[in-house]
């Protein structure tokens, strides 16, 4: 009964397979960590209802059912995630296992020779390590196609992208392959997918979690977060990443006052997008909350460095100089011309941009003075159709604009940031709201976005 238990759980909505609701079953012994592993294997093997052998092939790219059951064996029941099953991006480097950033480039790569760090502490806690998951190649795109590995199906719709760049890493969450993934966000790659996917991701200050041993992008704004069901799964596993305490998130409704920046981040949005964060809005206001639409000038700052280049574009060339002299035909053409790119941007406009960045921290930190969070949609478009961007470079690259162009700016200003999913009545799809707060602020951001997402879901 415990393995029917188990099965029944990966099939729920992932609302209703909560970390909390995991840990309740356990406790109630309705199943163990075995049974769930088990029912996660035979979910993945299985080619019915929602899961088929493409959907587990493009999401992960290395998925092994031997290494999961060996974890088992080890698991302390009394670790805050023990038994949990957690998928890892595949920009992280995993003891024995190939870093690819899903790139053909880093194919014949060494095993990694240790852990990184964020690895580390999930294991640490107890966490059972999936597989490595798909993303976009190095991680250098916002919408997660792959033309090397495949590009996982949206669960909501399967010709949609799930988003990027940890496009598996959501698409494995989504589909009940795993309980949450690790991932990271350079310009929005933990909120772009989960927004996308009916699902919360949680980009934290930078400082708050290692990113050591992950395959770098742009090393000044590189972070690294989870992907998963609620608020309070973020939060947990924020906790286990950050080494810090878990924060006591309390639901109750209450009148939080947010910022809605006007301006630049609220052009060019989908009509779909437009009425959603329209209705997101009217239920906060109903829930007693106050909304001021306002200027922000460290926003508008911030979008105008981004329009001009930003800085992950440099960075990213610089990373990649060497490698892709010698191995350009082996990138993506679309990452490669990317990348080709920014060998053209010199060191003084690259510094123009970088030098101004902690002046606008700071003011974002002065604007935020009587506001428990900034407001504003996660993405201004619902997850384009995959077809239309795989063979049109002009659609991917204003697609791959406007997918990054709110998340980024948060990027830059290095806030905590985090996306909700918010469905509107009679929405064909999910939106996603985000919350942002000065950087440092994490707790308090996580505590009122657990507000914030109980006043969402009515």
């Amino acid at each position: 009964m415990s393995a029917v238990e188990a099965a029944t759980f990966w099939a729920r909505p992932p609302r209703e397979r909560r970390l909390q609701d995991w840990r309740e079953a356990l406790t109630a012994a309705r199943f163990t960590a075995a049974d769930l592993t088990e029912s996660l294997i035979a979910r993945a093997a299985s080619e019915t209802g929602d899961i088929d052998a493409g959907t587990v092939e493009t999401s992960f790219i290395e998925f092994s059912p031997e290494r999961l059951r060996t974890q088992l064996p080890g698991t302390d029941i009394d670790a805050p995630l023990a038994g949990l099953p957690i998928s890892i991006k595949d920009l992280f480097d995993v003891r024995g296992e190939v870093t690819r950033a899903a790139s053909k480039v880093l194919a014949d790569a060494p095993p990694a020779t240790r852990d990184a760090p964020a690895v580390a502490r999930l294991r640490r806690a107890g966490a059972v390590l999936v597989g490595r998951t798909n993303m976009s190649e190095f991680a250098f795109s916002g919408l997660g196609l792959n033309r090397h590995y495949g590009t996982p199906p949206n669960p909501l719709d399967p010709e949609r992208i799930t988003g990027g760049s940890t496009s598996g890493g959501a698409a494995s969450v989504a589909f009940g392959l795993a309980a949450a993934t690790l991932g990271s966000d350079t310009g929005g790659s933990l909120r772009i997918p989960a927004a996308f996917c009916g699902l919360t991701g949680f980009k934290p200050s930078q400082a708050s979690v290692p990113g050591d041993g992950a395959y770098p992008l742009s090393p000044s704004l590189d972070c690294v977060g989870p992907i998963a069901p609620s608020v309070g799964c973020c939060a947990e596993l924020w906790s286990v990443l950050a080494a810090r305490p878990m924060p006591t998130l309390d639901p109750t409704p209450r009148p939080l006052r947010l910022a809605v920046p006007v301006g630049g981040l609220l052009e060019e949005l989908d009509d779909a997008v437009r009425d959603g964060f329209e209705a997101a809005i009217a239920r906060l206001e109903a829930a007693g909350c106050h909304v001021e639409c306002l200027t922000l000038t460290a926003v508008d700052g911030a979008l105008a460095i981004n329009q001009q280049g930003g800085l992950v574009v440099p960075e990213a060339a610089a990373l990649h100089r060497e490698q892709l002299a010698r191995a350009e035909a082996d990138y993506d053409p679309m990452i490669a011309d990317r990348l080709n790119g920014g060998r053209d941007i010199n060191v003084a406009d690259y510094l123009q941009r970088r030098w101004p960045r902690s002046d606008w921290q700071h003011r974002f930190q002065a604007e935020l003075i009587g506001f428990d969070a900034v407001l504003l949609p996660t993405v201004a478009t619902l997850p384009p159709k995959r077809a239309e961007l795989e063979h049109d470079a002009s659609a991917f690259q204003r697609a791959n604009r406007l997918a990054l162009r709110n998340t980024s700016v948060f990027n830059y200003l290095d806030a905590t940031s985090i996306s909700l999913p918010f469905t509107d009545e009679d929405a064909a799809l999910p939106i996603g709201v985000m919350l942002s707060r000065p950087q440092g602020e994490d707790t308090a951001l996580l505590q009122h976005a657990c507000v914030v997402e109980a006043m969402l879901a009515g």
